[in-house]
């Protein structure tokens, strides 16, 4: 696809290239890559998918079936059609590019920067949301509009929970391995279904849930949160920065995301990515981007009959949430959408950087530090995540149907 990149983008590179001599654009190789991702799909889970899920098999006996092979492994199920052996045996095969190592030093990352991992990546979300090539699926699927937009981020957060657990995603037979592969599998399905419906204008989007777009949210797990969460007393390294791309590029191997030719390997390489993503932005997604961007923050509010803790509870959780959209969503995109200030928010992860900046000084020279900071970031991320589910189980159902 031809990207336009804006002119005050433009101007912006060339200005800081002739001052300083660096590039905010990737290269041309890059450049292109991205263009043809937002083409590509995943064959192989689209494969298996087709045959089972949308195929005479339906939804319903495709689900028991993957469901089977998670519990007792592909070997033991005689009836897996070809098109799921090649899914499970793409999936189970770890790439000659994993470093173990950096793997869990990113997982590690994940774990002390907990709940605002989520925080941050969700307020990034929402500032994708003027482009209808993302709008779209994500309105017609419907998990982040209306009602059900948290109810959607308890999902996610579960699968975020799960990864980031000590040598979970290279286990096998993890939890966090499983949900990945149903995640893989959902997406695949809502491809299908969006890439069909009579809204999907693939001359001018491309391909529903693109490897591209896969990709944005691998950044947005990365580059993004270390970039955006220094301001808020998280002191992010280079060094971590790299573990941490490294650690997403396999959770993309996991949920079917290639995109090695233009993966950053740097900090540096990732941020420009970003900003490319930025410079051809096409917002044109109206009324479908305002509704998935009005429905999150709100969904946090108290529901009408909590009283006491509970209440305070909830509507500490809004202004903070509100805090985050108001820090990391580019203002003018901000503007566009009817949200809560914000303000209450802001004071409060502002008022507590400089506590996180010290913990974070004193975990780089006391080990003991860092294994306490990280056990409890995970300890009130999955708090928060128990009060808010209760007794509801993610379902990553990809037989769920589109609203409209």
């Amino acid at each position: 696809m031809e990207l336009v990149v804006s002119p005050a983008h433009l101007r912006l590179r060339n200005r800081i290239e002739r001052i300083t001599g660096v590039d905010l654009f990737p290269g041309d190789d890059v450049r292109s890559a991205f263009a043809a991702g937002l083409l590509a799909g995943d064959p192989t889970a689209e494969a298996f998918v087709a045959e089972t899920f949308h195929g005479e098999m339906g939804g319903a006996a495709a689900r028991e079936l993957l469901d089977e092979a998670l519990r007792v492994g592909i070997d033991n199920v005689p009836d897996a059609p070809e098109s799921m052996r090649a899914l499970f045996a793409e999936f189970e095969t770890v790439p000659d590019w994993v470093d173990p190592d950096l793997v869990e030093q990113g997982a590690a990352v994940w774990r002390r920067w907990g709940y605002n991992l989520g925080a941050v990546g969700n307020a990034g979300t929402m500032d994708t949301y003027t482009e209808a090539s993302l709008a779209v699926p994500l309105s017609l699927a419907g998990g982040y509009a209306g009602s059900s937009a948290l109810n959607r981020y308890l999902e996610t957060s579960r699968w975020w929970l799960e990864v980031c657990r000590p040598g979970a995603v290279l286990t096998p037979g993890s939890t966090a391995r499983a949900i990945s592969l149903r995640v893989r599998v959902m997406h695949v399905s809502v491809r299908a279904r969006v890439f069909a419906h009579p809204e999907w204008d693939a001359e001018r989007y491309g391909l529903p849930i693109s490897q591209s777009e896969m990709m944005l949210t691998l950044l947005g797990g990365s580059v993004g949160p270390a970039f955006g969460l220094t301001a808020l007393g998280f002191l992010t390294s280079p060094s971590e920065v790299r573990a941490v791309l490294h650690f997403n590029r396999y959770l993309g191997h996991l949920v079917g995301c290639r995109v090695d030719e233009m993966y950053p390997d740097t900090y540096a390489d990732g941020l420009r990515l970003l900003y490319y993503f930025d410079a051809t932005r096409k917002h044109d997604s109206g009324g479908l981007g305002s509704e998935l961007a009005e429905s999150f923050v709100p969904a946090f509010a108290p529901h009408p009959g909590m009283r006491g803790p509970g209440r305070l509870r909830a509507l500490f959780h809004l202004h903070l949430q509100a805090g985050y959209t108001r820090l990391f969503m580019l203002p003018w995109n901000r503007r566009a959408h009817r949200l809560p200030s914000g303000l209450p928010g802001v004071a409060m992860l502002i008022g507590r950087a400089p506590f996180i900046a010290v913990i974070e000084v004193a975990r780089r020279v006391l080990p003991g530090v860092d294994r306490w900071w990280q056990t409890g970031s995970m300890r009130r991320w999955r708090r928060w995540h128990a009060w808010h589910s209760g007794s509801r189980v993610e379902a990553f159902d990809a037989t769920a149907p589109l609203r409209r």
